[in-house]
């Protein structure tokens, strides 16, 4: 996505205009936490529903998500950020009611695909918005106090969902409408109208359904495996069929002018590394969440909101461990200091297999895990999109940014995937404790697969000198230069 500065912004405009963005970028990331929650009380209400079948009220999202970011960023590009945002923000608003009013799964998760694809539009022009009504010298804070909004909205996340579950579940959609109309409202009047860029091509659509239907195979393959059966010829075809179509989908972005992910920007060894442990990590973590979320209501009967209250320690230290983590990336380095945190987060998961047990045993049991996972996303997480950021040359912030995000989508429909084929349909306490410890040695399998390539990571740093931005650039600026030269 292409960014053009305002020589003009004013502090004030930049302080509303923040307001804005930042409103509409809470709730979209809010909604990643509470719905979460949510899940059983929308099993209790939907009647005969699986949690297959409502897992989708999660991957559809990140599916269409993770597919549409890149290209809605493009198209932005063309048609305006300004309008661009309003637009995501109003469908966002009002998919958000249809999810409350939906009558049944179908309709839920129909209604859910609308709304990632407003999130998707809202999510690129919001920064490049508040960089617009920015100050120059004052735009690193600026970056800062938005990638900030995401860490708020996990740690209120499982502690505000638990409080709207326990008035209804629709709440958790509703709680979004009178923030995007406040924030539709104030847009109108305060967003920057920075020129769009006429020129270029349009934004490859088609990859992007390549994309959305890999994706989807795979997650059908995986989340049907218990059900079909690993050998069984519905799960072969859709994992088949992801395979065939992921390479449709590389070949077609190889050949566009405008692809949904530059293919040389993976050639850049720091950015790929970054990546891939960035992938590995967010199917650990959003095996994590889910599994927490379904172990503390399903099985030990806690209510939504005491599910929240028993997740939310872990969120809540993020803020404070990122913003203090300077001197450790300084003396470690990214690869090092992911993989410390990726450790860390392996230890919660094992502490949870090994002292979890069927009787509810909080302070014990699932809170050290809570800690432990939380001290890890803390350290892990922000390094990895750091080192991503730091990777390439300024020209492709925006972009490495948007691929970076949609690979960590990608991750988290394929962590919610396993977790729901490795669970099943346990019938008996024993079988329920069973069926989590594999769930959780699952995740810790993805944990130490990201310990080695966060060690990759190091070892690419230390080789190539790019643990700065300033020994990044020239390395990266050569490996994207032709994409950078078919996206003009």
């Amino acid at each position: 996505m292409h960014i053009v500065g305002n020589p003009n912004a004013r502090p004030g405009g930049s302080r509303a205009v923040f307001l804005v963005v930042a409103a509409a970028v809470f709730v979209s990331n809010l909604d990643l936490f509470i719905v979460n929650v949510a899940l059983p009380a929308m099993n209790q209400h939907f009647h005969g529903s699986t949690l297959t079948s409502l897992s989708w009220v999660l991957n559809g999202y990140a599916i269409v998500f993770a597919a549409l970011l890149v290209p809605a960023g493009r198209l932005a590009d063309r048609v305006g950020h300004r309008g661009a945002f309003l637009a995501g923000l109003a469908l966002f608003t009002l998919s958000s009611a249809l999810c409350a009013l939906a009558p049944g799964v179908g309709w839920l998760v129909g209604a859910r695909l609308l709304q990632a694809l407003g999130g998707a539009l809202l999510m690129p022009t919001s920064l490049a918005l508040l960089l617009d009504a920015t100050e120059p010298q004052r735009r690193p804070g600026a970056v800062r106090a938005w990638a900030s909004i995401g860490g708020i909205a996990a740690g209120l996340g499982p502690v505000l969902g638990g409080l709207l579950v326990e008035a209804d579940w629709r709440w958790v959609f509703l709680v979004n409408l009178p923030v995007g109309a406040a924030g539709l409202v104030a847009g109108l009047r305060v967003l920057p109208r920075p020129r769009a860029r006429s020129q270029g091509p349009w934004p490859d659509l088609v990859g992007a359904l390549l994309l959305t239907a890999a994706i989807a195979l795979l997650a059908i393959g995986l989340v049907k495996s218990d059900g079909w059966g690993w050998g069984s010829a519905r799960v072969i075809g859709s994992l088949a069929g992801a395979v065939v179509l992921t390479a449709g989908f590389l070949l077609r972005s190889a050949r566009h002018p405008a692809p949904v992910v530059e293919l040389p920007l993976l050639r850049v060894p720091v950015f790929a590394a970054a990546n891939a442990t960035a992938l590995l990590f967010t199917i650990a973590f959003s095996g994590m969440l889910l599994t927490s979320v379904l172990w503390c209501q399903q099985v030990w009967g806690y209510s939504a909101l005491r599910t929240g209250l028993a997740m939310a320690p872990g969120p809540l230290l993020v803020p404070p461990i990122t913003l203090g983590a300077g001197p450790l990336l300084r003396r470690l380095g990214h690869g090092r200091l992911a993989a410390l945190g990726l450790l860390c987060f392996t230890a919660g998961i094992a502490w949870w297999i090994a002292t979890v047990r069927t009787t509810p045993g909080y302070a014990g049991e699932l809170l050290p895990g809570m800690l432990l996972t939380g001290v890890g996303v803390a350290l892990t997480l922000p390094t990895l999109i750091g080192a991503a950021a730091t990777a390439l040359p300024p020209t492709r912030f925006a972009t490495g940014s948007a691929v970076t995000t949609m690979g960590r989508q990608i991750g988290a429909v394929v962590g919610v995937a396993v977790v729901v084929s490795v669970l099943g349909t346990p019938r008996s306490a024993q079988q329920a404790l069973d069926a989590f410890r594999h769930a959780w040695i699952a995740v810790v399998v993805a944990t130490v697969l990201a310990v080695a390539t966060a060690l990759v990571l190091a070892a690419v740093q230390r080789r190539t000198g790019a643990g700065t931005a300033a020994g990044a650039a020239p390395t990266a600026e050569a490996s994207v230069a032709p994409a950078a030269a078919g996206s003009r």
